[in-house]
């Protein structure tokens, strides 16, 4: 069975619930889905199901692509992602994936690109303290501090915390509560943040943890 839908972000907002509580909420255009392949363990080593998202151009994709839509019958979809599965069951291709596969008090995992700093100091990207500002400093206020070691052995070690990149990496929230699902709009809304900007691919994933039961 299928347990998981792909979307996009579009942005965050607040609601009120029956009890006057302001809940902070990030709003994901997630599906419709359509299944574009299937993988089997007797020819694939593995069972999965492929889903594509958003209409795309057919000019605007790579010829392997173009054949392997053209193979299924599927229209082209700009993002294609498999989600393994321990049984496929009755999945066909052609299939398409809806937002009602969730349920308002269902948790997910949300997997998504963190939004890019570019190339950051160290108390942007790893939260240093900084020199003092005062007592003959001077020039080094936001710097590092010293990276180097006596002769042995002699060498920065790697994953020394220092200048560098920073965001733009793939980063997944585990049990993020669905708080309302729109299915006309394709709308699903979790409770707190999501990672990644405003119009960021977003994977979601049924969690193994449980609504509370009142």
């Amino acid at each position: 069975m299928l347990n998981g839908l792909l979307g996009k972000k579009i942005g965050m907002t607040q609601i009120f619930t029956e009890n006057g509580d302001c809940v902070p909420v990030t709003v994901i255009e997630a599906g419709p889905c359509s299944v574009t392949g299937i993988k089997s363990k007797d020819r694939d080593g593995y069972q999965a199901v492929q889903l594509g998202f958003l209409d795309a151009k057919k000019k605007n994709l790579r010829k392997p692509q173009q054949k392997s839509f053209e193979k299924t019958g599927v229209a082209p979809k700009r993002i294609v992602q498999e989600f393994r599965l321990d049984d496929v069951g009755e999945t066909k291709i052609g299939n398409v994936a809806q937002v009602d596969l969730f349920q308002e008090g269902d948790f997910v995992n949300v997997t998504g690109t963190t939004k890019g700093r570019g190339f950051a100091g160290v108390i942007k990207r790893h939260g240093f303290q900084g020199a003092p500002a005062s007592r003959g400093s001077h020039e080094i206020f936001r710097g590092g501090g010293s990276i180097g070691m006596k002769e042995h052995p002699g060498r920065v070690f790697p994953g020394k915390k220092m200048p560098g990149h920073y965001g733009h990496v793939k980063c997944t929230t585990l049990n993020v509560q669905v708080v309302k699902v729109d299915k006309d709009k394709n709308i699903l809304m979790i409770k707190g943040a999501a990672p990644g900007p405003n119009g960021g691919f977003i994977v979601l994933r049924k969690s193994n943890r449980k609504a509370r039961k009142n």
